[in-house]
């Protein structure tokens, strides 16, 4: 991988972010940007232990999905107080994906203001993301094709981001969001996955209070370095053209590929894994001809 460091500030205007980040499609990294926030010391893992300590969540973990089940179904359930107590005392791969903060923990709704840059937040969804100090989060990009703000709190986490244009060298899955489920980020093989070598992309190291800016359709893969939680701030998509590319891959390419997984099984997921490697060989190979 050809990993470039990412633009890094202290603070932004919004016609600076407009102008310099958010027209061009460039992510950027504002440093402890939620400081701004009045509540900011609410922002930590012992205040979600006492608001929602009772709730149950599901929990997801490193493994890929098994073929035989949902993709989204998670792994095991936990009361939010005993998953954090498990997470602050000791390593663990287990996470909380797309906890939706207005249905589940409303109150921290005002312990926070949405950031005037410039451009339009989808309100209904902001979302907390959970992680043991060895979560990792497999390379995907998100389905609604959003531009991102990226909040990380607590423990450090490692970012990879990729521009929409790499795929082909990330080994995307054909019909889905994610890249091969074998990929080591952080160990690459490049004699399994030589193109990989040459996708071109940015490593982030977030801390807390930091915000990322991630614009539509960028590849990301995240890994906790410690235990910590994210929020993850949306805009409604910018064009109509990529609207229309959010309502196909939101009600076609999702629901054609869960049909087929139904159906197929693990024969269908090998399928997938085979074309991705067969695209990303045609990639490397124009790339290589060049």
């Amino acid at each position: 991988m050809i990993l470039s460091e990412i633009d890094i500030v202290d603070d932004i205007s919004k016609e600076v972010f407009l102008e310099k980040y958010f027209k061009p499609q460039k992510p950027v990294l504002i440093k402890e940007f939620a400081k701004k926030w009045e509540a900011y010391d609410k922002w930590n893992l012992d205040y979600i232990y006492e608001q929602a300590g009772e709730q149950i969540v599901g929990l997801y973990d490193n493994k890929p999905a098994d073929p035989n089940k949902a993709t989204d179904e998670p792994v095991t359930h936990m009361k939010m107080r005993d998953y954090i107590h498990l997470i602050k005392k000791q390593p663990s791969d287990l996470r909380i994906f797309f906890y939706i903060i207005t249905d589940k923990l409303p109150g921290l709704l005002q312990n926070f203001s949405y950031p005037d840059l410039g451009f339009k937040y989808f309100k209904r969804i902001p979302t907390l993301f959970f992680g043991g100090s060895e979560a990792r989060v497999l390379m995907h990009y998100d389905v609604d094709l959003g531009d991102l703000l990226h909040f990380q709190f607590e423990g450090r986490k490692r970012v990879l981001l990729f521009p929409p244009e790499e795929a082909a060298f990330l080994y995307k899955v054909p019909l889905s969001v994610h890249t091969v489920y074998n990929v080591d980020y952080e160990h690459p093989d490049y004699t399994q996955f030589p193109a990989l070598r040459y996708a071109k992309g940015y490593e982030i190291f977030m801390e807390h209070g930091d915000a990322l800016f991630m614009p539509s359709g960028y590849w990301h893969f995240n890994r906790y370095l410690e235990a910590g939680f994210s929020v993850t701030l949306r805009s409604f998509p910018s064009s109509p053209t990529r609207l229309l590319s959010m309502l196909n891959e939101v009600f076609f390419i999702r629901y054609t590929d869960k049909i087929m997984r139904k159906l197929f099984k693990q024969k269908w997921v090998n399928y997938k894994q085979r074309k991705a490697f067969e695209q990303s060989q045609k990639a490397l190979d124009k790339y290589l001809k060049n």
